[in-house]
């Protein structure tokens, strides 16, 4: 199968991007990375704490660090974090060094995927829901900015997204 020797996954929380970048990995037999995870083996401590501690702006530099790393090797399959997109850095590296899929997914299925697992830092208020309709209306153009690939996951199963961006990369 020919397919492009990275492939990026980008999109807003409870999109299906580590879930799918999983799946396509193993399908592609490519090495599956997610930049929070590596982050978190960076510094030892969780995403959440790096918030606590540093703030988000101290978040997006380790981030961006991270994603400039990864995006050099060969072979990857990338899931970013939501606000990846937000340094024209992360994006000119993304854009530049792989195949990106913006994997979106509407207000409505974040709510619902976000509820419960990972702790989410930005969603941690009292309108979580204003709090990823503004994320979606400010990162949503960034995302179609480097996006190779639109797919919609809504309502979707993980082999089905998965099916459908190795259709588009064969």
């Amino acid at each position: 199968m020919k397919h492009p020797k990275n492939i990026f996954l980008v999109g807003p929380m409870g999109a299906g991007k580590s879930a799918v970048g999983r799946h396509l990995a193993r399908t592609l037999q490519l090495t599956f990375v997610d930049s929070d995870d590596e982050i978190e083996s960076r510094t030892g401590v969780d995403v959440a704490f790096i918030f606590e501690k540093e703030g988000e702006d101290g978040f997006r530099k380790r981030e961006a660090a991270a994603i400039d790393d990864l995006t050099r090797s060969d072979g990857v399959v990338l899931a970013t974090g939501g606000g990846a997109v937000v340094k024209a850095r992360n994006r000119s590296n993304l854009a530049g060094r792989g195949f990106v899929v913006y994997l979106y997914t509407s207000v409505d299925q974040q709510v619902a995927r976000t509820r419960k697992g990972r702790i989410r830092p930005l969603l941690e208020n009292d309108d979580p829901r204003g709090t990823l309709e503004e994320l979606l209306q400010q990162r949503d153009p960034l995302y179609r900015e480097i996006a190779d690939l639109v797919v919609d996951t809504d309502g979707r199963k993980v082999h089905s997204v998965a099916s459908e961006i190795i259709e588009s990369i064969s």
